[in-house]
């Protein structure tokens, strides 16, 4: 049994707002029991203003933090918007809501400002949470809480069965959720989703308290909550799986008009990219630069079911490719802001490629005493901007001060700046009298 276990077996489960009843979480044998129905049964999907005003009204009347959860239709549609909303808060119940019939929800975000919103795995719902304005003042992130408590497993259904001691139905996760009317055993998933969510949190609470990690979770969850909406991805044709393989400037050029050809006619019919064309098949296109639309159907991801106006869709982008000159083609590789590849650090400057090899061991070493991945407990990109160019002189105050610079919260620095100034000067020691 972990520590997590343990807490949780210790304190009886919370029944306010309808958590199963309070029966141990486990089975006589020992073994986790199923949650199956949710406590009140499946809720009627919300999808008119009437019946949001109603739940509006219920859920600021409700007490204490308010689990939220968001479905999208990932690999069906275009976009990562909000295609159900559910919530469960104590006095309130558990509500799902249809955005697309109710696609502005912030009066409900209003409602819950100043509440602490739990969430797992927030980074992922939050950027469709704020496209339909719900945007949380306060969260607690279950699978960020999970990380920093040393769990190996923090996927939803694990946190639930080895804290908690219930097995949640996993099996409508990647389905399409921009279908209508949503199906009753998906909506039976979703609500059950947010059914233990808040007896998840609370006793994560306290196992992160005993191991003296909480006011660490506070810091990374007002960090994420604090942090603005990302900018968009520069260049994201280059994502392109099998890009790999890609080396000349106009196989770029081909990659780069056929992914915005496909983008293009993925978001004016909503569907996903990858229905419209392969990623694999753009590749091809690229290797082979087809002479015109035949050849281009003799590759493979243009097969018999692409028809003639289609093919020569796809070549018409492939011809505009070869047509640009050698200024208009894009250059192989983006352009580096911050430090080159690790891989390249000992041929580019060895005194780095020490410092960061020490720093590397060192951030390793105490990540592993205090029971965390190394990202948590300070980012691998972090550790290489210090190692390039160190401050100097690379004592206490100016590591600090680097490590702030580069977002580092409070807690990370007063654990990983200790480490890094002794690695650092080690480095530069050896590096010295090698020299």
């Amino acid at each position: 049994m972990t520590d997590a276990q343990e807490t949780a077996a210790a304190s009886s489960l919370r029944t306010t707002g309808g958590a199963p009843p309070d029966d141990g979480g486990t089975t006589a044998s020992g073994a986790p029991t199923p949650l199956l129905e949710p406590r009140e049964g499946i809720p009627p999907v919300v999808a008119d203003a009437d019946t949001l005003a109603e739940v509006i009204a219920a859920f600021a009347a409700g007490s204490g933090p308010v689990a939220v959860d968001a479905e999208r239709a990932s690999g069906y549609r275009y976009g990562q918007r909000a295609y159900l909303v559910q919530l469960r808060r104590a006095g309130a119940g558990t509500a799902l809501i249809d955005p697309v019939a109710c696609p502005d929800l912030s009066a409900l975000g209003s409602a819950l400002s100043g509440v602490e919103w739990v969430l797992h795995a927030a980074t992922q719902d939050l950027p469709c949470l704020r496209e339909i304005g719900m945007v949380p003042t306060l969260l607690f992130d279950t699978e960020l809480a999970g990380r920093l408590a040393g769990f190996p497993r923090v996927g939803l259904g694990a946190m639930v069965e080895n804290v908690l001691g219930y097995v949640l139905e996993k099996g409508h996760s990647a389905v399409d959720w921009s279908t209508r009317p949503l199906p009753e055993p998906w909506l039976r998933y979703a609500a059950l989703d947010v059914e233990l969510l808040v007896d998840l949190r609370d006793a994560l609470e306290k196992e992160l308290d005993r191991q003296g990690k909480l006011d660490w979770a506070h810091q990374e969850f007002a960090a994420i909550a604090a942090a603005p909406p990302p900018e968009p991805r520069k260049d994201p044709w280059r994502r392109t799986s099998g890009m790999h393989k890609v080396r000349r400037r106009r196989q770029l050029g081909v990659v780069r008009e056929l992914w915005q050809t496909r983008d293009r006619i993925a978001q004016r019919r909503d569907v996903s990219p990858g229905k419209v064309l392969s990623d694999a098949a753009i590749v091809e296109a690229a290797l082979t630069l087809p002479s015109d639309a035949h050849a281009l159907g003799a590759l493979n991801g243009f097969g018999h079911r692409t028809s003639r106006r289609q093919l020569e869709q796809w070549q018409a982008a492939v011809d505009r490719a070869k047509a640009l000159s050698e200024s208009q083609l894009p250059q192989p590789g983006q352009p580096v802001t911050g430090p080159p590849p690790p891989r390249a650090w000992a041929d580019k400057d060895p005194e780095a490629a020490a410092r960061l090899s020490a720093a590397r061991s060192a951030v390793s070493a105490l990540a592993e005493e205090l029971n965390m991945p190394q990202e948590n407990l300070i980012s691998p990109d972090t550790v290489r901007r210090v190692c390039w160019e160190p401050p100097r002189p690379a004592d206490a105050p100016a590591v600090t001060a680097a490590l702030t610079a580069l977002g580092a919260r409070p807690w990370q620095i007063e654990q990983v700046a200790p480490a890094l100034v002794t690695a650092l000067a080690g480095a530069d020691g050896g590096a010295e009298t090698a020299e």
